[in-house]
């Protein structure tokens, strides 16, 4: 029987696991996972455990913070059960899951911690885990991805990554390298926290830099707040700002597509493939930030960017077999490059800079999903500025060339949007990315800013991958998907992810990439989710057997 497709959207009234209270510059998100309020049907979500549906609230909760409450400064991440913060992904329903579910569930979770950290870094939106209790597994994670963690010191409560010794897997959400990368946790210590199942308590926790506070019972509340407010009085967010509403996106979904406003999506289920189309702004649009907070949601680049974010997860959950996107624009080129303009001219405002940053992690968010990308710059196309970062992200990029009608042919047009504004992981844009920061490249793509590109300089500055006439366009691109179509989906994301991210290393390409990859192995492996595996036999009272092979 096949599932109902996952839903991304949701509201605050619609939480099942979540509650915000708000106190000044500070917001709380309260977790009280609903036992019985699992995304999927077979699993109890006992001890603060999560599922999908659990992260899917957390993530419209931070984002509803970054853009309806300017005012706040701190998220203090707390629990609404006793002497338990969070137990991590619930093993029930990672037992039961599927292979690809398991991978989407822990690559949306490794975004939103992410994204929890981009917000530090960027927006000065702070986080601060107040762990009242066991924190263990994804809890631990969560609370990692904070700027700071307070533990409760009564004696009992501990954080713990107990996955290995306990089924077989490795802490999914970037666990072991925020250990090394952001905690600078000795090794040897790592080695024996990542290898102990009952976790550290106290002032050892505290020595060992796994949490950076310790607070006894009777001043963990006010040690929290006054850990918060010390954070908020570093931050530049607005104590009057006003906030934007973030309705629900409206969109039309059929069998084969998707449509939104700015965004929509066409499948070809025979073929395997998926156009995706953004539409550039059209009509009048804001320039000054009175007219862009009067727009509010609906302003071009934060309404494209959510629906496009929400098009780039429903098609990673619930498409799994379409495996080739064609990314594709539409509309008038000197909207974009208007519409550039004004984001960087006021890139300084805050909901300006939050806007900048939905776009920067939604682009993200494509360059690590594990689908071909083509590009394909046609009649009518709009590449240019921030939607030609579609293109650049893509693993090939197609240029029409019309040479009996050359005023009529595709122009792409880079702007300084294209220059670091919308970084990858790696801190890099995409066109440092592309031509690994060599100078001799990146100097003549900043002298050919503004300019309208057609096929020949696009080819000549490196930036498409072919042009095609349109005598030949439509077999060359033909030929390219169904060859694509035809090789090994599993060999190609591993293909496309070594390529995409072929400079500099942070610790998020290293969470994507080394982790992702070992835990995509092993969660394959008999030794996990064999009939005997750790995963399988968790919580039944049998002992896993593993195969004692080094592989």
């Amino acid at each position: 029987m096949s599932q109902p497709p996952v839903n991304y959207q949701t509201t605050p009234g619609q939480y099942k696991h979540w509650v915000m209270a708000f106190d000044g510059p500070i917001a709380t998100l309260t977790m009280s996972v609903n036992e019985d309020g699992g995304l999927r049907e077979g699993y109890k979500l006992k001890l603060n455990s999560y599922d999908l549906g659990v992260d899917i609230e957390l993530y419209d909760a931070v984002q509803r913070i970054r853009f309806e409450h300017p005012e706040v400064r701190t998220v203090v991440l707390a629990s609404g059960l006793d002497r338990i913060f969070c137990s991590g992904a619930n093993i029930f329903m990672l037992g039961k899951s599927t292979h690809a579910w398991k991978v989407n569930f822990c690559k949306f979770t490794n975004e939103t911690r992410n994204g929890l950290e981009d917000s530090s870094r960027h927006s000065g939106l702070k986080f601060v885990a107040a762990v009242n209790g066991a924190c263990a597994g994804g809890g631990y994670e969560l609370a990692a991805a904070c700027d700071e963690i307070v533990l409760v010191d009564d004696r009992s409560s501990s954080v713990s990554l107990p996955e290995v010794p306990l089924l077989g897997v490795l802490p999914g959400t970037g666990g072991l390298t925020r250990l090394t990368d952001k905690r600078h946790v000795r090794h040897d210590h790592a080695d024996i926290f990542c290898t102990t199942s009952e976790g550290v308590r106290g002032q050892r926790a505290k020595d060992w830099r796994l949490v950076d506070h310790i607070a006894k019972p009777a001043q963990f509340q006010q040690f929290v707040r006054e850990r918060a407010l010390a954070l908020a009085a570093a931050s530049d967010r607005p104590a009057n700002g006003r906030g934007v509403a973030l309705p629900p996106l409206q969109r039309s979904q059929t069998e084969n597509g998707v449509e939104y406003t700015h965004v929509s999506v066409a499948i070809d289920r025979k073929a395997r493939t998926a156009t995706l189309t953004v539409k550039a702004p059209a009509g009048a649009q804001p320039t000054d930030i009175a007219g862009i907070e009067a727009a509010g949601a609906a302003w071009w680049p934060l309404q494209m960017g959510r629906e496009l974010d929400d098009l780039i997860l429903h098609l990673r959950t619930n498409e799994l077999d379409i495996g080739t996107w064609l990314l594709k624009t539409s509309g008038d080129p000197h909207a974009m490059l208007e519409m550039d303009a004004t984001l960087l001219a006021n890139q300084s405002h805050w909901l300006v800079r939050e806007t900048i940053g939905l776009l920067r992690r939604t682009f993200a968010r494509l360059d690590v999903s594990s689908r071909t990308m083509f590009a394909l710059i046609d009649e009518g196309s709009c590449f240019v500025g921030t939607l030609l970062e579609l293109a650049l992200a893509a693993d090939r990029s197609y240029m029409l060339a019309l040479p009996d009608t050359p005023e009529a042919a595709p122009r792409i047009v880079l702007s300084d949007m294209n220059f670091g504004v919308l970084p990858m992981v790696t801190g890099q844009s995409r066109l440092a990315r592309r031509f690994y920061e060599e100078e001799p490249a990146m100097a003549a793509a900043r002298e050919a800013k503004q300019q309208p590109l057609d096929h020949a300089r696009a080819m000549a500055l490196g930036l498409v991958t072919s042009d095609p006439d349109d005598l030949d366009w439509t077999d060359e691109i033909r030929l390219a998907v169904e060859e694509r179509a035809s090789m090994s989906p599993d060999a190609l994301t591993g293909l496309e992810a070594n390529l995409r991210f072929n400079g500099r290393e942070t610790m998020e390409t290293r969470i994507f990439g080394r982790l992702s990859a070992w835990q995509n192995w092993i969660f394959v492996r008999p030794n996990a989710v064999g009939e005997l595996g750790a995963l399988k036999v968790y919580g039944s009272g049998n002992k896993a057997q593993f195969d004692m092979n080094r592989v």
